[in-house]
């Protein structure tokens, strides 16, 4: 990575530390009012629809442990490489979201998933995750909840990442 290149990431994820820790402050005295336990919303489809909506639920969880974990080989093997990531305020490519979990700029430490639903449109699949997110951003450790908007494409029979993008959510 180019020197210039270097800098503007470390720029571009100095601001989003700056702006996680900001949005958890200001809402910090907000109780959690959820559940624990992880809820499906069911969605009618086939069984074979259904199949591919578990797949990918089973997928994106295992995607979260990876990346807590920081197993950039497994993430790099699930990207699509065309995949574009979307934080509070950044937009990333795969290159630069993997240089960001393999140096710790971002440690992901746990999501719990609350809630999930899968959308299947021929060989594209929207994956919708509601979670309470812990990671350490910037040196410090924040808790934010997010629905994570998870795109899919099938390539050779295979699923592939193509996108994920955080909406922090405000009332919670």
């Amino acid at each position: 990575m180019k020197k210039n290149q270097r800098r503007n990431v470390k720029v571009m994820f100095s601001c989003l530390a700056l702006s996680i820790a900001t949005v958890t402050s200001s809402v910090s005295a907000q109780s959690n009012g959820n559940s624990n336990t992880p809820q499906k919303k069911e969605i009618p489809s086939s069984m074979s629809s259904k199949n591919s909506e578990q797949e990918l639920i089973n997928l994106s969880k295992q995607k979260w442990q990876w990346m807590s974990e920081r197993k950039v080989d497994s993430l790099d093997a699930l990207l699509h490489e065309k995949a574009v990531f979307v934080h509070m305020g950044a937009t990333v490519s795969k290159k630069q979201e993997l240089d960001v979990i393999r140096s710790g700029a971002i440690q992901y430490k746990n999501a719990e998933i609350q809630e999930v639903s899968v959308q299947i449109i021929d060989q594209t699949a929207i994956l919708l995750n509601k979670i309470r997110l812990v990671a350490v951003v910037g040196g410090n450790e924040v808790t934010n909840p997010f629905v994570v908007t998870e795109v899919y494409v099938q390539q050779s029979g295979t699923w592939k990442l193509a996108s994920l993008s955080f909406t922090r959510l405000l009332t919670q």
